[in-house]
């Protein structure tokens, strides 16, 4: 029996929290992009990178990690942004991409499926961000400025909106081949290699991506 007085059980008490996703964010140029942190592997600081011959203008080259060579991609580039700078701030973000499935590439390419790792070059790297359910907007038909398929969403922070990239989308599944069979050049010991900046320049202020204009 209640007591009087008592309050009434709401069912709205009893019900469970939005859940909340987690994104590294970084910079690109004037934009702040994000990943699902589960995605992040690790976060290196740019060193050097081989560049390898023949390859797209967005494959940065190869770095030594641990002993393995990982293909470099320049995020901006990719996304239609020109080749990030270097800086004392750059970073590379090793990313886990899934292969989309479908039929088998060629020999020695990844399977259909399959998860690869690759680096991701980004002008610098900000924070963690926690985005509940209500936070996050569906990609805009206009003014995102990039092409939508790369989008999973915008993130609402503040006043301004973080583009939450859909990373296994950014690179199609002939790329992500191509990625996955990049091995360091068997160069000579003077091959040209790429390093960070001595002098680098001050990081860009971040900014409201959502009112830039498509490529």
């Amino acid at each position: 029996m209640r007591r009087p007085g008592a309050r009434r059980a709401d069912t709205r008490d009893l019900e469970a929290p939005a859940p909340v996703q987690q994104f590294l964010s970084f910079r690109l140029g004037a934009d702040t992009c994000a990943v699902p942190i589960l995605r992040v592997h690790e976060i290196l600081q740019f060193e050097t990178v081989t560049p390898v011959p023949n390859t797209p203008a967005f494959i940065r080259g190869v770095l030594d990690r641990r002993g393995s060579a990982l293909p470099v991609v320049d995020l901006a580039v990719k996304l239609g942004r020109p080749q990030s700078p270097l800086s004392k701030w750059s970073c590379v973000v090793v990313l886990e991409v899934a292969v989309d499935p479908g039929p088998p590439g060629p020999p020695g390419t990844p399977a259909r499926g399959e998860t690869v790792l690759l680096g991701a070059l980004v002008d610098t790297v900000e924070e963690v961000l926690d985005f509940g359910a209500g936070d996050i907007q569906p990609p805009p038909a206009l003014g995102a400025g990039l092409r939508l398929e790369y989008l999973q969403g915008l993130g609402k922070r503040d006043k301004q909106f973080v583009l939450l990239l859909d990373i296994d989308r950014v690179l199609t599944a002939s790329e992500l081949e191509l990625a996955g069979t990049i091995t360091a050049p068997e160069a000579a010991p003077d091959a040209a290699t790429e390093a960070s900046a001595e002098a680098p320049a001050e990081p860009a202020q971040p900014s409201a991506p959502s009112e830039a204009g498509e490529p």
